[in-house]
């Protein structure tokens, strides 16, 4: 068992990850604000887009993982690494740079839903189709 597909995307998505974080503390030391938000959008923008990739693509590379180790669906898992690197880069983009709801912060949490249904229900069929 290799991981090469987890191994994959958990490194892009690890490097989008290091760029929002740098993006953060670039606007904290723009604006000196060291804790909290400083009740500046910029800050609030970059921390939330931040916060909102550390909350959704854990469970998906936990679920891509599973699904990797469980499964021999490489294309699917592929299909649905791909999705996942741009849906957060699109959701990432439209939070920092639009007010307001915009197509890629609906294009990115739509991306980022479809991810994690399928994954999650490709994961129940699997274990469903072992144990019947």
């Amino acid at each position: 068992m290799n991981l090469i597909i987890t191994g994959l995307y958990s490194g892009l998505l690890g490097l989008v990850f290091i760029a929002l974080s740098i993006q953060v503390i670039s606007v904290r030391r723009k604006h000196l604000v060291s804790l909290g938000d400083g009740e500046i959008a910029d800050l609030q923008k970059a921390t939330r887009a931040h916060a909102n990739f550390s909350e959704y693509t854990p469970i998906c590379l936990i679920l891509l993982l599973v699904a990797e180790i469980a499964s021999n669906a490489d294309v699917f898992l592929h299909v649905c690494g791909v999705l996942l690197v741009f849906a957060r880069i699109a959701h990432a983009y439209g939070l920092v740079t639009k007010s307001g709801a915009s197509w890629e912060r609906i294009s990115g949490t739509l991306g980022t839903f479809a991810v994690l249904i399928a994954l999650s229900l490709w994961n129940l069929y699997v274990v469903a189709a072992r144990l019947i």
